[in-house]
């Protein structure tokens, strides 16, 4: 019989031990890795069933299939370099140790058969070689319209820098400088094909999930088993009714438990319209539109999901387990609270004002019980925050794009139920990324020898690295696009080419001017050197890098804007004192870079460097 005297000894040491087995266990943080908008393009792709190779790079030997530097230039993201950097930003992620990748839709260029494989081949690779688990959901440019379709582009980049035309049908395109080439590789799939590749990555049930199911399965957690999983996945089953139709259309969404205590929710929140007029024929992709607005089509075509959620958000609270949302769409408005404003300047079809989700999505879906939803489709990196009038808080993460600027991907750190850390990782350093500049040169040299209009900047072929390559792609979409595109012809050229001096002195009170310079320990030359273009080029990079851009502009610069703004804001010039309140709330977002989210409390705190 143990004396009375050894029994708290023991006792005391029986918590310690328990002590230090709950730090080991909170000491093996779970991390997971977020990459949206890859848009992969197989540029080393061959057809199935068209021998035609591409053009030969002179630098490497391969043959390539890639798309002409005007057509990166005029898009909002890369075709081709970006392919480089999906395998640099996963081979950073398998050093990094992390087993969880999460790919929230624009996996591929536009759902074409060649670069879906293409993209299959790689998670594939990744997947046995390193053991990462995959899981993806669908954007507007994987599932074009729900059903299979021809397609055709016109701007891949032939031989001698000409364009060259790449079509699944002979009949849906004109006449060209080259022969159009033709296979069925490049049409646009549809779901059931989509689904049906990428089916290894989180779109069907697997054994070594713990739980998996879709907004249609009759089962509940306690009772589940994979073979009733699987009978219940088959695409067949997962479909629901268009409101005011008859027709029935696939739903690709579903809930994976990969790893204890960790619930994956990939919605998918692509929402068709169908057409006033239907054509009758089963399975008609085009009876409908694209599904590139997102949540607010959600509310009105999907309100299954809704539901579904709800129960999802209700059982994950119950159960204990931390519920991760993500779907191809923001959540949440993206503009830093600076879409009234924007709508007033530009009108509400300019700057993607269509894509911003109604205040009711946020509210719904917070409503629903969504706490942290990764949302990707705009390229850029937000952070956004809605309260609903119930008191529950949502936070939209918007995840850059490795095809855009900044090109980047996220991290989220899981500390505990309550307590997520998410970093930014910024891919700078991409091996190859210049490797195709020489066929540039030839395409750059076309078009200068037929007299093109706004030929684009040779200088981008000087990049040193990836970002700053991407740095490049957004200056002259914002010179050959944007300008053009969104901004009122009378307000841009009334800043366009004034210096920062200029703009600082349209309020004429030169000893308030005085006074702010000083204060800011300014000189008016520091305003000499840029132009009304650089502001607006750098209204841009906040607008899609947020808090990663400001390193690039600089302290600086960013208080000679705010300075700018400031005195804007009293001008007797409507649309210039909105322009002055859309660049302030553009500056001073909710942290987006390092950032940590205590969801017991609602509250978020900056980790980043100041």
């Amino acid at each position: 019989m143990l004396s009375k005297n050894i029994l708290p000894v023991i006792l005391f040491f029986f918590i310690l031990v328990s002590c230090k087995t709950e730090q080991h266990f909170n000491e093996k943080k779970q991390q997971i890795a977020f990459i949206a908008d890859v848009h992969l393009q197989d540029i080393f792709a061959k057809y199935k069933d068209n021998t035609y190779q591409g053009i030969q790079n002179p630098k490497t030997g391969e043959y390539v299939n890639i798309r002409t530097m005007n057509a990166q230039l005029h898009s909002t993201r890369i075709f081709n370099e970006n392919y480089f950097a999906f395998l640099e930003a996963l081979n950073d992620i398998v050093k990094r140790g992390i087993k969880q990748v999460v790919l929230p839709g624009d996996f591929s260029d536009d759902g074409q058969p060649v670069h879906v494989r293409g993209l299959r081949k790689i998670l594939d690779n990744y997947s046995k070689k390193y053991g990462i688990s995959f899981f993806v959901t669908t954007g507007n440019h994987d599932v074009v319209k729900p059903f299979a379709q021809e397609a055709f582009k016109t701007d891949f980049l032939g031989k001698d820098g000409k364009e060259q035309i790449i079509s699944s049908s002979k009949n849906n395109f004109k006449k060209s400088e080259l022969e159009p080439i033709i296979t069925t590789d490049i049409k646009n799939w549809g779901y059931k094909e989509t689904i049906q590749e990428m089916r290894n990555f989180g779109f069907f049930p697997k054994k070594t999930d713990l739980y998996w199911e879709t907004p249609f399965s009759d089962y509940n957690y306690e009772h589940y088993n994979f073979e009733e999983a699987q009978k219940e996945s088959v695409l067949e089953k997962r479909t629901y009714v268009i409101k005011n139709t008859n027709l029935f259309l696939p739903d690709a969404s579903y809930l994976v438990e990969p790893i204890k205590g960790i619930w994956l929710l990939a919605i998918d929140a692509n929402a068709y319209v169908p057409n006033e007029k239907l054509s009758g024929l089963p399975n008609n992709p085009n009876d409908f539109s694209g599904a590139n607005t997102g949540y607010n089509n959600v509310l009105i075509y999907k309100s299954h999901l809704l539901k579904w959620v709800q129960k999802v958000a209700a059982e994950a609270k119950k159960k204990g387990k931390i519920l991760i949302a993500f779907s191809h769409y923001p959540m949440v408005g993206f503009n830093d609270n600076a879409s009234p404003e924007l709508k007033q300047l530009f009108g509400a079809n300019k700057m993607q004002l269509q894509r911003v989700p109604d205040e009711e999505v946020a509210q719904q879906f917070a409503d629903a019980g969504i706490q942290i939803h990764f949302g990707g489709h705009m390229h850029i990196n937000d952070t956004g925050i809605r309260t609903s009038a119930k008191g529950n808080t949502l936070f939209n993460i918007q995840t850059p794009s490795l095809a855009a600027y900044m090109p980047a991907y996220k991290i989220l750190t899981i500390h505990s139920n309550t307590k997520l850390e998410i970093e930014t990782v910024v891919i700078d350093k991409v091996a190859d990324f210049n490797s195709l500049f020489s066929l540039y040169e030839e395409e750059y040299a076309h078009l200068e020898s037929i007299k093109s209009n706004n030929i684009w900047n040779k200088e981008i072929l000087k990049a040193k690295d990836y970002k700053e390559f991407t740095n490049w792609h957004l200056k002259e979409l914002v010179r050959l696009r944007f300008l053009p595109e969104d901004f009122p012809a009378e307000f841009l050229q009334s800043i366009v080419n004034l210096t920062g001096k200029d703009l600082l002195e349209m309020n004429k009170n030169t000893s308030e001017i005085s006074a702010n310079l000083k204060s800011n320990s300014l000189a008016l030359s520091d305003f000499e050197s840029w132009t009304g273009f650089d502001m607006i080029f750098d209204f841009y990079r906040l607008k899609s890098a947020d808090e990663l851009a400001k390193p690039e502009i600089g302290k600086q610069r960013l208080k000679q804007y705010e300075l700018i703004c400031r005195q804007l804001k009293k001008s007797n010039n409507q649309k210039l004192i909105l322009w002055a309140q859309i660049f302030l709330k553009t500056m001073n977002g909710e942290p987006s870079d390092h950032f940590e989210i205590d969801l017991k409390n609602n509250k978020i705190d900056n980790l980043s460097v100041k």
